[in-house]
Order: C-alpha cells, then sequence, then structure tokens
C-alpha cells in the first residue's frame, strides 16, 4: 500500500496552472511528524507533478501511516506510477476519472 492517497480533480476554469493540496491528519502522528510527512511531500511535488502531472487540475496527497518511513526513491516511483495512471484514465480535454 502506498504511503498516500492522491485526488486528481481539473478545475475547467481554462488556467493550466497545477496545483497541489497536501493533507496529513493527527491519526498520523504529532505535529513534527505531520510536518515532516508534509515537507516530504512538497520535495516530491516539485520534482514531479511539474512533468507528469495533468494540466489545469488540482493534485491532492493525503498522508498514510506508512508514508514517513518510506524511502524517498519508493514515494517518487509511486506518485509517478500513481500519475501515470490517472493521465491514461483522463483524456486530457475530458471529465478526470
Amino acid at each position: 500500500m502506498p504511503g498516500f492517497v492522491l485526488l486528481v480533480r481539473e478545475r475547467k476554469d481554462g488556467d493550466p496552472t497545477m496545483r497541489l493540496g497536501i493533507t496529513v491528519t493527527k491519526k498520523i502522528g504529532n505535529a513534527v511528524v505531520r510536518n515532516r510527512m508534509k515537507r516530504r511531500f512538497r520535495q516530491l511535488a516539485r520534482a514531479t507533478i511539474p512533468e507528469q502531472g495533468l494540466p489545469g487540475a488540482d493534485h491532492i496527497l493525503i498522508g498514510r501511516a506508512g508514508g514517513i518511513e518510506r524511502p524517498f526513491d519508493l514515494l517518487s516511483a509511486e506518485l509517478s506510477k500513481a500519475l501515470k495512471k490517472i493521465g491514461a484514465a483522463s483524456p486530457r480535454t475530458g471529465e478526470a476519472q
């Protein structure tokens, strides 16, 4: 199971900007743990979403319990795989799945 859940929603407002949202609940850990996970997600997003994300869409990463212990390379591979799966399932001009 990946260390996060990825949600992607096209805004349909004509703006090609890709936006990012990150959420980590208190179930994951204390504030230090949650903030560390958010920093890791921000770095993942900077490296991956500009090349593989959907233009004009909101990308939301939701942290899961195992995400903080996962190696960064594994998280990066999981995010790339999820973005490719979403890109293949959703035509660029149509509805997001």
